[in-house]
């Protein structure tokens, strides 16, 4: 399998496990199999909770305007990154988090506004930063643990005041990287580990274990660590993309993250060629801040590569 087939995986996967658990956000464990008891019988991605069968939500919005702006400026601009969110907020999208909406419309310049909701909050580890990270970890790949991590703790900063959220998007950047490589991810968590923040290594050490499970969370999955740790979980304790995706919206709390998450690792593990074709074929990506458009399956195919070659948008335009 080549590094492109993982790429396309991993920001594929990532938007339709976005999809696949936004109708089942919030609700009660188990009712994604409660609805759905055979695998592969179809008719998982339908519509509800205000969504429509297959489409994404803030999560893979978010990840395509970090996207986005990653291959137009040619690397990491915060200061654009920030004002593309910003134009997203303000074009009232279906969903938001309440601490990235509150960052985003506080007047403050990019480099200011989480860390005076942090001040202010003193909640700022939810898994907003995490849930769009898939498309900057495939980018920051080619770049090695360090800067790929650094990668991840800057862009998490921008609407995530507490460094607990930059290091989880860190290591959730590390495990693409090793994911695209060919490597086993969850093999390497130990030396990743050792490169996270030391205060906060215990934490995520934690939820990473081998024998943690998501029922001994103690925060809502919507916290940045369970959130991770029921990703990592999930492509654990399965062996095929789909099964790993029942099981993360399966866990239910704050399903279309956990399970973008959850599908950004997976597809990165078993490449596109993984993900059924029922799943991928109803996807679409509604883009506030960019003019109207919608991003189907071919659009983010075309992304997927340009991140992985870094080649400039305007060279093959992506919807």
């Amino acid at each position: 399998m080549d590094r492109l087939e993982r790429a396309t995986g991993a920001v594929i996967g990532s938007a339709v496990g976005d999809a696949l658990g936004a109708p089942f956000e919030f609700g009660p464990a188990g009712a994604f199999s409660a609805r759905f008891p055979a695998p592969g019988a179809g008719g998982e991605m339908h519509a509800g909770g205000g969504w429509e069968a297959g489409e994404a939500t803030d999560d893979t919005q978010m990840a395509v305007h970090v996207a986005e702006s990653l291959l137009e400026r040619g690397g990491l601009d915060l200061q654009d990154v920030f004002a593309r969110f910003q134009r997203w907020a303000a074009d009232d999208p279906k969903d938001i988090g309440v601490q990235t909406e509150d960052v985003l419309s506080r007047g403050l310049p990019w480099d200011r506004a989480a860390a005076a909701h942090y001040r202010s909050s003193h909640r700022a580890a939810g898994n907003g930063a995490l849930m769009r990270a898939t498309t900057s970890a495939v980018y920051f790949a080619r770049d090695g643990r360090a800067a790929t991590m650094e990668a991840g703790r800057r862009l998490a900063a921008l609407t995530h005041g507490d460094p607990a959220a930059w290091e989880g998007t860190a290591i959730f950047h590390e495990l693409v990287r090793l994911a695209l490589d060919g490597a086993d991810p969850l093999a390497a968590l130990p030396e990743i580990l050792a490169a996270v923040d030391p205060e906060h290594r215990e934490r995520y050490t934690v939820v990473l274990d081998p024998a943690w499970h998501p029922s001994r969370a103690t925060e809502f999955n919507g916290a940045v660590w369970p959130c991770l740790g029921s990703a990592v979980w999930a492509v654990r304790t399965t062996s095929a993309f789909e099964d790993a995706l029942r099981a993360a919206v399966d866990l239910g709390g704050d399903t279309d993250t956990v399970a973008a998450v959850t599908g950004g690792l997976a597809g990165a593990v078993y490449g596109l060629g993984a993900i059924p074709a029922r799943w991928t074929e109803p996807l679409h990506v509604p883009l506030p801040g960019s003019g109207g458009r919608v991003l189907c399956l071919p659009h983010l195919l075309d992304l997927a590569r340009h991140l992985v070659e870094r080649v400039p948008v305007q060279d093959g335009p992506t919807g």
